[in-house]
């Protein structure tokens, strides 16, 4: 798994791993079942410190996208593949939605254009698709 990050970017660097790593799952790159790096090893790989690595780890086990455990370490558990989203998801997702909408309004973006590049994104993803996507690992 190829990350990027923006070291001397706005973003907080724990923010922008947990980003890359939804991403990964939702573009088909990570699967339930994956593993992720281990926390000092991802670290040593980013050069970033550990504990930022654990807050994006755990940032992502809170929304339920993986597990953590001593034996396991990060496993996915969760990918547009395996069903309905719990109870209260989409609700939570709107509510982010609606804040990075805002923003774009906010700079002034036509609505219009700002729909086309969210249909472009989700077409990016292969959830819509029937099969589920083999990759190369």
């Amino acid at each position: 798994m190829i990350l990027t990050l923006e070291v001397d970017g706005d973003v907080p660097l724990y923010q922008q791993l947990r980003d890359r790593i939804v991403e990964a799952i939702a573009d088909g790159r990570l699967h339930v079942g994956d593993s992720l790096p281990a926390t000092r090893q991802l670290a040593a790989d980013l050069g970033i410190n550990m504990h930022t690595v654990n807050k994006a780890y755990d940032l992502l086990r809170r929304e339920g996208l993986i597990r953590l455990a001593r034996r396991t370490g990060a496993v996915v558990i969760r990918d547009a593949f395996t069903g309905p989203p719990p109870a209260g998801v989409a609700d939570e997702w709107e509510e982010r939605a609606r804040t990075l909408l805002a923003e774009a309004v906010a700079k002034g973006l036509d609505p219009s254009d700002v729909t086309h590049r969210v249909q472009r994104i989700l077409d990016g993803f292969p959830a819509g698709s029937s099969v589920r996507p083999t990759t190369e690992r």
